[in-house]
């Protein structure tokens, strides 16, 4: 049996909590490997919307394990209120199918309020983070002076520990002449909270690895998109983890043979969030009726994405970047009605030819796309369950992203509905 990958392959809000959703009726295990409570997915069930921002998409099926790997950085707050949230909207969560890696790195209140300090400082040249906290408490893990969800468990070891990162933090604090942190007011609020949370650790590593040997099937859920991972994305615009499906694997500790299937989400448009280069962005009619149509604002933030043509110059990148067997194409709905569609084939810069979005921070921002115009369709695809509803020109544009993007179609989403979904191709089939 095979275990399956999902991972984001464009800029994130892929409909990716959707895909692992309708996924997740076919495993056993779901998976959540990076990110922290940045990252927000959407579910549509029967008419009932949950947004998820930490918690597996696996957690609204009974009978599934969710687990929470050592690749994430958990604010042990935001996850005790995002648990009461879906509990308030009749899902179970308890430590029975919630379990969380013993060596996660914890999210502090000084985590946030570092983040919130920088981005104000910067200004217009804001990253554009969700201000969450997420990176500085990743810089805490490489720093090795991070609070895992482990050490919870020995309290006589926590002033101690806090001491030690407040080395870091205050020092950082004093330069941007702020009022430098208590130790005592930390420890004693993860002493408070540890009675919470601490029933939900485990070891996942091994719980995984049984996991495997018994034959069960296992779906790994990352989160943002490969653009946003912080070696291969829009450097520096990105998150602070790696997004790609190779941290499937080590952000859940198991080996690099732990995925038997990469399954690649890709929007059939491109939209971003935040600060960062944009080569097909539209500014203007075309961008707003996207944002309007596919509901463009962040789970999360509630901002407004920005909006574009598709670009298959940058999903063919992610492709090769995580080894993609196949994509699941959402929201291909939205482009109903478009008379003509736009797909960029390749960057123009300075009188040169690209194939792939360079590393270099101003030649991302420099590049020009070059497009290929398609016809579009009239007829409404929301909702289509067989290759039989869908109109031909729609068939054809998707044929079309097959071949530039080098992947073919495994899934093809026709709406927020779980079940508008159309199967090409099982992931856990292979």
């Amino acid at each position: 049996m095979a275990n399956v990958a999902v991972v984001g392959s464009q800029w994130g809000d892929e409909g990716k909590g959707k895909i692992v959703d309708w996924l997740s009726k076919r495993a056993d295990v779901v998976v959540r490997f990076q990110g922290g409570h940045n990252a927000g997915h959407t579910l549509v069930i029967d008419g009932i919307t949950y947004k998820l921002s930490v918690l597996p998409s696996g957690v609204v099926r009974e009978g599934k394990i969710s687990i929470i790997g050592n690749g994430v950085v958990l604010d042990p707050w935001a996850l005790l209120q995002e648990i009461e949230t879906v509990r308030g909207q009749g899902v179970i969560v308890t430590p029975e199918n919630l379990r969380i890696s013993e060596n996660v790195v914890l999210i502090l209140p000084l985590h946030r309020n570092l983040d919130q300090a920088r981005e104000s400082a910067l200004g217009g040249a804001s990253l554009g983070t969700t201000r969450r906290g997420i990176g500085p408490a990743y810089e805490d893990k490489v720093g090795r002076r991070a609070i895992r969800l482990g050490d919870l468990r020995e309290p006589d070891q926590i002033a101690r520990k806090v001491e030690n990162m407040l080395l870091h933090h205050n020092a950082l604090l004093r330069g941007m002449g702020r009022k430098e942190l208590n130790a005592d007011d930390i420890a004693n609020g993860l002493l408070k909270i540890a009675p919470q949370v601490l029933p939900f650790a485990d070891v996942v590593w091994k719980h995984l690895d049984e996991a495997r040997r018994a034959g069960k099937r296992i779906l790994y859920e990352g989160a943002q998109g490969t653009m946003l991972d912080v070696d291969h994305g829009t450097y520096p615009y990105v998150t602070s983890s790696n997004t790609v499906a190779g941290q499937a694997a080590t952000g859940s500790g198991q080996g690099p043979g732990a995925v038997d299937f990469v399954l690649g989400i890709v929007k059939a448009y491109t939209t971003r969030v935040g600060s960062g280069p944009f080569p097909t962005e539209l500014i203007g009619a075309t961008g707003a009726r996207m944002g309007e149509r596919g509901r463009e604002f962040g789970t999360v933030t509630g901002r407004a994405r920005r909006c574009g043509w598709f670009d298959a110059v940058l999903v063919r990148q992610s492709v090769k970047v995580n080894g993609v067997h196949g994509i699941a194409l959402t929201k291909l709905d939205v482009l109903d009605g478009f008379s003509e569609l736009k797909v960029c084939t390749g960057y123009r810069i300075e009188n040169e030819t690209l194939d792939h979005l360079p590393a270099s921070t101003y030649r991302q921002a420099a590049v020009e796309p070059v497009y290929e115009t398609l016809e579009g369709w009239s007829e409404s695809t929301r909702g289509a369950r067989s290759w039989a509803e869908l109109p031909a020109t729609a068939i054809k544009y998707i044929r079309r992203i097959e071949e530039l993007i080098e992947a073919p179609v495994a899934l093809l989403s026709t709406s927020p509905e779980r079940e508008d979904t159309i199967l090409v191709h099982d992931p856990f089939a292979d």
